[in-house]
């Protein structure tokens, strides 16, 4: 059994990074459905920065609060109702929004939420399929419907989300798939992840190249994670017919359709538009969620679905983490390593 105590890092105030603070708190009880883990690995995605700094989350963020949503580890302990789950399991999960985040060394969850982790996967990698993966897969599928010889815009393509679109995008069946990301780094990134071409979308009216690279008829679908003209100019990229789903607000702007801006033409050529929130598959669809897991985590077990690691941290260096992140200096998946102190 865990000690009596252990190191989480907590949110009192929403603000700046500098709220976050390392503290020794009590380790988390367990309920009869419930195991407790020994949490490995912390996943950073930028709904722990939206909750850190008041910005837009679907779900309310109650304060105080142990941040974070992925955890990945190994099976301490176990409740008196639950089967088949095992002191000693590797698994890895999505943290109920109601008990205790995942910034922490140990962590509970119900039994029938955490999934069996395969020991030829590492832990930090393991966090990148969660949230992130599968945001982009679900977007793909079920977002912008991607078809077979489809092409598709992965925006921040670089990312924790994007890094995997667009390789999954290519799985999928994809014909063309164009990466934005805002640095010529990121971008040769993206190639390297198997993209067909790169586009700047720090570039005004960046669009125009992506209808260039597209002979001038735009994309089919539109992964995008932000609004403004974020929004704008990918919509401005899409074919008749075309597909966007938006998922977040990386660039601090809500993802609003603004028909008086020069739209409205573009809305009669018959696109739809999604808005993808992955916490209703959670309670509505679970099922899709453990399918879509095992599907991922097959792709990389074969070598066609690359997991593209950023730093890691120890949890008394989380603000340092969401300063990078918050400011798209991250490349991929960022994890904290709640033992690493």
């Amino acid at each position: 059994m865990p000690t009596e105590t252990m190191k989480a890092v907590r949110l009192t105030r929403q603000g700046p990074p500098d709220v976050l603070s390392c503290d020794e708190l009590p380790v988390p009880s367990i309920r009869a459905n419930e195991v407790l883990i020994r949490n490995e690995a912390a996943g950073i995605t930028f709904t722990d920065v939206e909750r850190r700094r008041g910005g837009y989350c679907p779900l309310a963020t109650r304060l105080p609060r142990v941040l974070g949503g992925e955890f990945s580890g190994v099976v301490t302990a176990v409740g008196d109702e639950v089967t088949g789950v095992r002191v000693g399991d590797r698994v890895f999960g999505i943290a109920h929004p109601a008990r205790s985040g995942c910034y922490a060394q140990y962590v509970a969850a119900p039994a029938g939420e955490v999934f069996p982790l395969p020991h030829d996967l590492g832990f930090a990698e393991a966090t990148a399929l969660l949230v992130q993966g599968l945001t982009a897969y679900l977007m793909l599928r079920d977002g912008v419907r991607l078809a077979k010889n489809d092409s598709v815009l992965v925006l921040a393509a670089a990312g924790g989300v994007g890094s995997l679109a667009v390789q999954l995008a290519r799985i999928m069946g994809a014909s063309q798939v164009v990466g934005a990301a805002g640095t010529p780094e990121k971008r040769q990134l993206v190639l390297g992840l198997g993209a067909d071409s790169v586009v700047d979308y720090t570039q005004p009216r960046w669009h125009t190249e992506v209808l260039r690279k597209t002979g001038d008829r735009g994309v089919d679908a539109v992964m995008v994670c932000g609004g403004g003209e974020m929004l704008a100019e990918a919509t401005a990229g899409l074919a008749p017919f075309g597909r966007l789903a938006v998922h977040g607000t990386v660039n601090g702007e809500m993802p609003v359709v603004n028909l008086t801006a020069g739209l409205a033409s573009q809305v009669l050529m018959n696109l739809s538009f999604t808005f993808f929130a992955l916490h209703f598959y959670f309670l509505y669809a679970r099922s899709e969620l453990a399918l879509a897991l095992e599907e991922m985590v097959r792709l990389v077990r074969e070598g066609r679905l690359r997991l593209v690691l950023d730093q890691q941290f120890p949890l008394s260096a989380a603000a340092e983490a969401h300063r990078l992140l918050e400011g798209r200096r991250s490349t991929g998946k960022m994890v904290l390593l709640p033992w690493a102190d």
